[in-house]
């Protein structure tokens, strides 16, 4: 009932103000007693997957806090794991505002963003200050002006920089607010993209003596032909996770409403049916050789379940979050066996 009332105001202003504003306020309280107005709670449900023992199965999925700058607020929260970014290796802007836009009618969100960041260096600062001794995935992408064909010099700087720090590392090839970034997702430019950062990250294994997994995630518009392409460059270089999904193209589910047809990346509800789609084939495909996070749509503790019995080990909420608020988290946790 507390957070529905204070999300009818909310909505009531702008998308990324009331963003900018949210992360202002976890940033200001998560280590301090205020952040008793939302801490909560969870009891463990713990589950282990990429090697990682996971206090509960229910993370917050990358894109709300994209510099690591409320740590400390999200671990109030209860998740079970945090995931930060996108961090790309300079700072960048992201794209040309308004780039938020609420559908409540759908429980969805579009967004062409753009890696807006403040940069890798920056991140680790806040990592760094957080202590945060939970798990941390730390999600990283590449600057907008990197040529493609340059990416994966990117991929190697971010993955130097917060290697030692992060708990796994998520390589984005799946935001559809940076040009050129999902056709990272096949043939010869994904399996050079994965050898390189499997041959960077030995070399970091053997530097701090220690092995972080990498996992890479995957948008929701592939077909079951590019999704059996994907798993076999993701078995064949020893990939240790895939998080299905990121954001989709798609508007047939909200093209009637308003925003529906803007550009950027579609969350919530409308996606959750394709997401499930992708992580079932995914499952299929990979034969248990490496762990799926599944992502898209989440807004109950049955679309939680629908996610496990698909495939995925691990679940992540992002829209549904925004939308359902912290109930969400002990839902899940309560309803996933």
């Amino acid at each position: 009932m507390f957070y529905s009332a204070i999300r009818k105001v909310f909505f009531k202003f702008d998308p990324e103000a009331i963003h900018e504003l949210s992360i202002k306020g976890f940033k200001a309280t998560g280590a301090t007693p205020l952040n008793m107005l939302y801490k909560q709670t969870i009891p463990d449900k713990p589950v282990e997957v990429m090697g990682i023992k996971f206090p509960n199965p229910v993370g917050l999925a990358a894109g709300l806090d994209k510099n690591g700058e409320c740590i400390k607020a999200f671990e109030a929260l209860g998740f079970g794991f945090i995931e930060i970014g996108t961090v790309t290796p300079r700072p960048q802007p992201g794209n040309d505002k308004p780039r938020i836009f609420r559908l409540p009618e759908a429980n969805a969100i579009i967004n062409r963003m753009g890696f807006n960041n403040k940069g890798v260096d920056y991140l680790v600062d806040q990592v760094i200050k957080a202590k945060y001794q939970g798990v941390l995935g730390i999600n990283i992408g590449k600057n907008k002006d990197t040529p493609d064909e340059n990416a994966k010099d990117d991929y190697i700087h971010c993955m130097r920089k917060v290697y030692d720090f992060a708990s796994y590392i998520t390589v984005n090839i799946s935001s559809p607010n940076t040009p050129g970034l999902r056709s990272l997702q096949y043939g010869e430019a994904l399996n050079e993209l994965l050898s390189a950062l499997k041959a960077e990250q030995r070399s970091l294994a053997d530097k701090f003596g220690k092995y972080i997994p990498v996992a890479v995630k995957i948008a929701p518009d592939l077909n079951a032909d590019e999704v059996e392409s994907i798993a076999e460059s993701l078995i064949a270089n020893n990939i240790d996770g895939v998080i299905a999904t990121n954001t989709t193209l798609a508007r047939d589910k909200v093209a009637h409403l308003a925003f529906g047809n803007e550009q950027g990346g579609l969350s919530g509800a409308p996606v959750k049916d394709k997401s499930t789609e992708v992580i079932k084939l995914l499952s299929k495909a990979l034969d248990n050789n490496l762990p799926i996070i599944g992502v898209g749509g989440i807004a109950s503790g049955a679309d939680a379940e629908e996610k496990i019995a698909a495939g995925a080990k691990l679940v992540q909420v992002y829209t549904g979050f925004i939308y359902q608020g912290p109930k969400l988290i002990k839902e899940i946790v309560h309803t996933l066996k």
